[in-house]
């Protein structure tokens, strides 16, 4: 029979408990309705929920807006098997957890299993002795958005206080990703409204400005015809005038218009048509793969990106006289690693002028995505062009 002390202390520890979990989630709350930054919300999430319970790792998978196909949103703590190896991170591979969810079985708090990790199976080395992972389903209304995993070595039992806990900060995600992805279609139309304006702009000014220009060189052009060359220089100098004008309100205006090249598509998607293309026109054969390709990127990032492959691939088409090229896009939620490879001639890169094949703007462009460009050849061994740009900041 417990004593009355015991149960005052008692009491007294599960009240404390208790406010430390609201803190906790009252924390998350504030964090996720502050940040329009969806991955920052989500690391401080998993940064979150890892004290409240405990729990030492955590990742979160997200179903893409427009894809079906899942996606690595964010982790913390991955054992050394996932971390470096992020193919097992893919989410298009073979997944309990995920499938179950698609099917519909893993909703609500009753239903948060642990579960075996299938990532996980097999392995010996480099799992931090991690088996099992507890998952939370994220949805919005009948909308599925994702599944949240915790997991930890000494895994335990979950409570029935513990399970509600973790479906309460599952509706705060669900909102929070719902929040964001809003935020995002919003900034896309204010593009679109843009673009749109500046269209209009382009017909205002430069079209007026041609047809002004149009006018002085006929009036030249008549004046000519009857012998008046002298006074023919005043409407052809009011011509060149205005054609000047004209020429940087068209640089300014295709500065400000430059639409993405990727078409409105996902990057994954747009290197994957860019490759097939590629192929169609050079007779080399080339092969893709994308890992986490579903994960939205910055639009300025997925641009630079497409643009230095379309370069290093121009580059293999022209100069590397190859039978087989490799293009891979691998996403992880700290980084982006894109590598383009053949296997044709090489070159000596030590003596490589600094420009060569564009490659100074190749770099410059990762280069202002806070990344890098590395390049590898070899007279015979072929050329690797490898970009890698974190994300954590961006």
């Amino acid at each position: 029979m417990m004593s009355g002390s015991s149960e005052a202390s008692e009491a007294g520890e599960n009240l404390r408990r208790r406010n430390h979990e609201l803190s906790v989630l009252n924390e998350i709350a504030r964090e996720l309705n502050r940040s329009v930054n969806l991955s920052e919300a989500l690391e401080f999430t998993l940064a979150q929920v890892a004290e409240l319970l405990d729990l030492r790792t955590g990742w979160i998978w997200l179903v893409g807006e427009d894809s079906p196909r899942p996606y690595l949103a964010a982790s913390r703590n991955l054992p050394p098997a996932l971390a470096e190896n992020p193919s097992r991170m893919d989410g298009s591979g073979y997944c309990y957890c995920l499938d179950t969810y698609k099917k519909g079985d893993l909703e609500g708090a009753a239903n948060v299993n642990v579960l075996t990790c299938t990532r996980l199976k097999g392995l010996v080395d480099g799992t931090d002795g991690l088996r099992y992972h507890a998952s939370i389903p994220l949805y919005a209304g009948d909308k599925k958005l994702g599944v949240l995993n915790v997991a930890s070595p000494d895994w335990r039992s979950l409570s029935p206080e513990d399970l509600q806990l973790l479906y309460t900060i599952g509706d705060l995600l669900s909102i929070a990703v719902e929040r964001a992805r809003l935020f995002s279609q919003s900034a896309r139309l204010g593009a679109l409204e843009e673009r749109n304006r500046l269209a209009r702009e382009i017909h205002d000014t430069l079209a007026q400005g041609l047809t002004a220009t149009t006018l002085q060189l006929e009036s030249a052009d008549a004046l000519l015809d009857v012998g008046e060359s002298e006074r023919a220089r005043t409407p052809l100098r009011r011509a060149l005038t205005l054609t000047q004008g004209n020429l940087e309100e068209a640089r300014r205006s295709v500065l400000d218009l430059r639409a993405t090249p990727l078409e409105d598509r996902p990057l994954a998607e747009a290197l994957e048509v860019l490759v097939n293309r590629w192929e169609a026109e050079t007779g080399v054969g080339v092969s893709f793969k994308a890992v986490n390709g579903g994960r939205p990127l910055p639009p300025h990032v997925e641009a630079a990106l497409y643009r230095i492959s379309q370069g290093a691939l121009a580059n293999v088409a022209r100069h590397a006289e190859a039978e087989q090229a490799t293009v891979r896009f691998v996403v992880t939620p700290e980084k982006v690693w894109l590598t383009i490879e053949d296997d044709g001639r090489g070159f000596d890169v030590s003596e490589a002028p600094g420009d060569r094949h564009g490659l100074v703007g190749m770099r410059e462009r990762a280069e202002m995505l806070g990344g890098a460009l590395e390049l590898q050849s070899g007279p015979g061994k072929g050329t690797c062009v490898e970009v890698t740009v974190p994300l954590e900041k961006l």
